[in-house]
């Protein structure tokens, strides 16, 4: 049964933030709130709480995973990035945006596409990720929350509460910021090379589309 911790979405307090850090350091897999929607996480060491979030998910191996850092020079050690995505990246974060980019050594096996070679990326613009993130100290493995059965618009079906207690017996912590359900998810950007393109348009899409125009470069959306 989860322990349930209740945070204000603003200003979370700090003292609990740094318990949390510790359980997720020690191991814990943890359901929180983003600047998009909930999400399941661990420390990205984590290989048992990596493949428990697999198994909730139901995720195969060519399912991308996302790693959440504090900024990005946070990404800039786990992604290769080249200059032009550096310049996008630094206009869109903090924000609801995940970023797909080729990975470094420094991203263990678990979470690298195995073909591809990539991984994902994001910076929330939420001071709960943020706080997390700082307390404990390495990037967090985080991927939507949704079982199985949640596929498409699944989630716009559920109020706060009955979604809170679908995973309670499957993570070890529940982060309750009190707020009603988002349903609506992140904008997917594939930088696997200079030619970006979107692969899920979603919260944030305007700001994409702000950026491209302002640097007067098309945008190629992945079909």
């Amino acid at each position: 049964m989860a322990e349930r911790i209740k945070l204000h979405p603003e200003t979370p307090h700090v003292k609990r933030l740094f318990e949390i850090s510790d359980k997720i350091r020690e191991g814990a897999v943890v359901l929180f709130p983003t600047d998009s929607q909930y999400a399941i996480g661990c420390d990205y060491k984590n290989k048992k709480g990596i493949e428990r979030i697999r198994e909730i998910r139901a995720l195969g191996n060519d399912d991308h995973l996302t790693l959440l850092c504090d900024s990005l020079s946070g990404i800039a050690k786990f992604a290769h990035i080249s200059d032009y995505n550096f310049k996008l990246i630094k206009r869109l974060i903090p924000g609801p945006y995940t970023f797909i980019l080729p990975a470094t050594k420094e991203v263990p096996k678990l979470l690298v596409h195995p073909k591809k070679k990539t991984v994902g990326f994001r910076v929330p613009d939420y001071p709960i990720c943020e706080g997390l993130v700082r307390e404990l100290g390495n990037p967090m493995l985080a991927i939507t929350a949704k079982k199985p059965d949640m596929n498409g618009n699944a989630l716009e079906n559920f109020d706060r509460e009955p979604f809170l207690r679908e995973f309670t017996k499957l993570v070890d912590v529940t982060i309750d910021n009190q707020q009603e359900l988002p349903a609506r998810e992140t904008t997917i950007l594939d930088m696997t090379d200079d030619n970006t393109k979107i692969m899920r348009r979603g919260l944030g899409i305007e700001k994409v589309e702000e950026v491209f125009r302002m640097q007067r470069e098309p945008l190629e959306e992945k079909s």
